[in-house]
């Protein structure tokens, strides 16, 4: 392909709005081995679509037969690209910063297929088919092979100037684009250096080595991806994170530097206890199908009322929240929730007065 043919796809790829792109080569990902070892070992819990992706993931083109290239682009999500009008929380629960706005899985892969779209008049014949983070594709392996950046201790896609709070999407394609070979030896070269700020910030020690979660102890996952309370063990870990969690990125000197120290602060929750308890009683007394109404067009749709008042009653009882001792007794007779109902009353009898 000609320069010339590469300025063009540039071009488009600047009209929807993307300024970090790269360009890989589709083939085995270098980090196949590592991530199917990471598979039979279990660290991915209950999340067994991974599994049933491997065999697409290590050989693309068994499933895409025409693709040869991918284009790879990132979206920045602080501050976040497409909030929501109304948000019903005040951040006093924790709620990860990619999730306080629109579900990036819609206006992402929107704009995907709008490039793609734009893609296939520029050259007919040829095939574009897009992804953001619903597709059986390495995300990060790929990033790192275009050149986007390295693979973080905390398994984030860690770029200098950048840092890590961006979004992933693709476009794979049957063009032969110019691509800039990298090593294998140089795509596993990273600069956190000597820091382990992530691993040591983990409140339940999901990072169990660099670039290895443990994702059955992960708060993203015990939030979102599990449908039962989390072992009181993790539990108690898991502070008033009610959907997903951002401490592996937020201590990350990369994205301090490349965010500035303010930003990074402004995503703390609030400091005021009547916003936690606003934030946790709206949730506890809202009706599960209002809770799935006010946050239909987010991330947070994807755990139900049900999964987000599972959260709430965690984080009731691990800030101490005594004020909705009563909201919590509703669920002593849960068919679900019991259990942890049961938990979160006990944790509040061991409040101070």
């Amino acid at each position: 392909m000609s320069s010339g043919h590469l300025e063009r796809i540039e071009r488009h790829l600047r009209s929807q709005g993307f300024e970090h792109f790269g360009f890989a080569e589709i083939t085995t990902p270098f980090s196949i081995d590592l991530y199917e070892q990471w598979l039979e070992e279990g660290l991915h819990g209950e999340m067994e679509f991974l599994v049933r992706h491997k065999v697409d993931k290590r050989d693309p083109r068994d499933h895409w037969t025409r693709a040869r290239s991918a284009i790879v682009v990132t979206q920045d999500y602080v501050p976040h690209p497409a909030p929501l009008e109304n948000w019903p929380l005040k951040n006093g629960a924790r709620v990860a910063a990619y999730a306080r706005g629109r579900d990036y899985h819609r206006f992402l892969h929107n704009k995907l297929r709008a490039l793609a779209a734009a893609l296939s008049e520029e050259f007919p014949g040829e095939e574009f088919v897009s992804f953001a983070d619903a597709g059986p594709v390495l995300e990060r392996d790929l990033a790192a092979r275009a050149g986007l950046g390295w693979v973080g201790k905390n398994t984030c896609l860690l770029d200098r100037k950048r840092g890590s709070l961006f979004f992933l999407g693709e476009i794979y394609t049957s063009l032969e684009l110019p691509i800039a070979r990298i090593a294998n030896e140089d795509l596993q070269k990273d600069f956190c250096g000597t820091c382990t700020k992530c691993i040591d910030a983990c409140p339940t020690g999901a990072i169990v080595a660099p670039r290895k979660l443990d994702a059955r102890k992960c708060i993203s996952y015990l939030t979102i991806e599990t449908r039962d309370p989390a072992p009181i063990p993790l539990r108690e870990k898991m502070g008033d994170w009610i959907f997903g969690c951002d401490v592996c990125q937020t201590v990350c000197p990369w994205n301090v530097k490349a965010k500035g120290p303010e930003t990074i602060a402004a995503l703390e929750p609030s400091t005021s206890r009547e916003d936690l308890i606003h934030d946790l009683r709206f949730i506890l007394e809202s009706p599960n199908r209002h809770l799935e109404r006010v946050f239909a067009a987010t991330p947070l749709a994807r755990v139900n009322g049900l999964g987000l008042k599972k959260n709430a009653l965690v984080a009731v009882g691990n800030r101490g929240v005594r004020e909705l001792r009563s909201e919590a007794a509703r669920f002593l007779d849960h068919p679900r929730l019991s259990e942890l109902a049961t938990w979160t009353l006990m944790k509040l009898e061991q409040e101070p007065l």
